[in-house]
């Protein structure tokens, strides 16, 4: 009796050397936060959480040290950027995700999700090796750590491969600061075009569709030799570091080939640049670190904008409407945005962030009819492709789910991870009837009346030419 009073009595003890690490890292002051769930009640993968994004900061808080670093939270995390948009206390929550789940690793403790671990190293080994992404590498190192959930994914595989949309050998580069990169003729009276990997291999589509429109409306492109992989959510989880530097290797080499801006069709590869560009904007000594490294004195001269941005801005709806040859007449839609090209706002500058309207005003100037709803950013599972399928199907099925219920006939996208997803994963869910999903330059090369060969519509896993061929936009043959 006398021990369980001595225990009753017990003062807890109350630790903020965790907290402390994180200020001294990562600038944020997790006493900030006052738990009103708003990082949980609009978290997309909350539910597979163990403890909720609002209890992980309270943990810290708390100095309970287990919670945070032992938790599948951390490591489920999908870098949405929905809770840090959303903190009315402006802590960059997912970030401090990002930390927890490098400083869990930094003391040895197992992650409770080893696949998120095996993907997010794998990625940057291949980009070590090749300097961009080689996915075959990529599904080959976690093959071999665990070969069930890869298998499980066979008949994915065995799609892209027929439409060959898998590089069978990597395309290496080095690092721009490696090389001297000198000013492109017509750099000035044109737009920088960074593809990034998923352009080159699993959205082709996307690559061939963007390049002929953009030229077929005026807007002058050009891709400069020696980019290389901006990093994308793994390094961003296991290297700060090189979170930093690759997008400012790309910077650098746009800068200094003479474009004031660069469009990224990519959403990933747009929001890391931004983000980076945020980053040396804010903090000089940062800056002055990556010049040092870059061994340039980089001018911070370049806009970085998104490709649906690029149109919107040069061209605009009215003068994309003019050149409209096939009308999009009775085709229903649904444009589907994704988290990172308008979150957080003040990286991306975006002015409608929670409703963006670009592509919506982009695809109504080409005659369809676009429906409003409400899963126009909502996560569609991210980079857990590989290493938790189940979150995609969920995430994305549910996506359709609604587009469907909204009176979309298909969905519009501005993001290879957002297809991929949306589209190959249809494979394993059980819907009643597949939804196409489009690139909204597919859409709009059909609307200009160009080659079929320039529209890839032969790429999609999911066949968008049947639902275009009965409104008459394509021909039957």
């Amino acid at each position: 009796m006398e021990e369980e009073k001595q225990q009753a009595t017990q003062s807890i003890t109350i630790t903020s050397d965790l907290a402390k690490r994180i200020q001294e890292e990562i600038g944020q002051n997790v006493y900030l936060c006052y738990q009103c769930v708003k990082c949980t009640s609009g978290c997309p993968v909350a539910e597979f959480f163990d403890w909720q994004p609002n209890q992980i900061m309270r943990a810290v808080q708390l100095g309970q040290e287990d919670i945070a670093l032992e938790s599948k939270t951390i490591w489920l995390c999908a870098a949405c950027q929905t809770c840090t948009t959303r903190c009315p206390q402006g802590l960059d929550i997912a970030g401090i995700m990002e930390f927890l789940a490098r400083e869990s690793l930094k003391r040895g403790i197992k992650p409770q999700v080893p696949a998120v671990k095996a993907f997010n190293q794998a990625f940057l080994r291949e980009i070590n090796i090749w300097g961009r992404s080689y996915e075959p590498g990529i599904m080959v190192e976690m093959g071999l750590q665990d070969p069930l959930p890869l298998l499980k994914d066979i008949d994915i595989y065995m799609a892209m491969l027929k439409k060959r949309k898998v590089a069978f050998f990597p395309d290496p580069t080095r690092k721009p600061s490696h090389r001297k990169a000198k000013p492109i003729e017509g750099a000035s009276d044109a737009i920088g075009y960074y593809p990034g990997c998923s352009l080159e291999t699993t959205a082709t589509e996307f690559n061939i569709s963007s390049k002929a429109v953009c030229e077929a409306i005026g807007i002058k492109l050009i891709e400069p030799k020696g980019w290389i992989c901006c990093g994308s959510t793994p390094a961003h989880k296991a290297d700060p570091q090189a979170a930093i530097e690759y997008p400012m290797e790309n910077l650098a080499l746009f800068e200094k080939s003479g474009f004031t801006e660069v469009t990224m069709p990519c959403a990933s590869c747009y929001n890391r640049h931004k983000t980076v560009q945020h980053e040396i904007r804010e903090h000089a000594d940062l800056k002055a670190s990556v010049d040092k490294t870059l061994k340039y004195e980089y001018q911070d001269s370049v806009y970085v904008s998104t490709l649906p941005e690029a149109i919107y801005k040069h061209i605009g709806p009215k003068r994309v409407s003019e050149k409209v040859a096939k009308p999009l007449k009775d085709l229903h839609l649904a444009c589907y945005y994704g988290c990172l090209l308008t979150r957080p706002p003040e990286v991306t500058g975006a002015p409608n962030h929670e409703n963006p309207t670009d592509m919506d005003e982009l695809m109504v100037a080409l005659g369809a009819e676009v429906h409003d709803w409400s899963y126009k950013t909502t996560c569609c599972g991210a980079a857990h492709a590989l290493s938790r399928p189940d979150i995609i199907l969920k995430l994305s099925g549910n996506i359709i789910k609604h587009a469907r219920e909204a009176g979309a006939e298909a969905i519009v996208v501005s993001c290879p991870l957002c297809h991929m997803n949306l589209d190959a994963r249809q494979i394993q869910m059980e819907l009643d009837e597949p939804m196409p999903i489009l690139y909204f330059t597919q859409l709009m090369a059909v609307a200009l009346g160009l080659p079929l060969k320039s529209i890839g519509l032969n790429k999609n896993i999911i066949d968008p030419r049947p639902l275009l061929k009965s409104k008459g936009l394509l021909p039957n043959a």
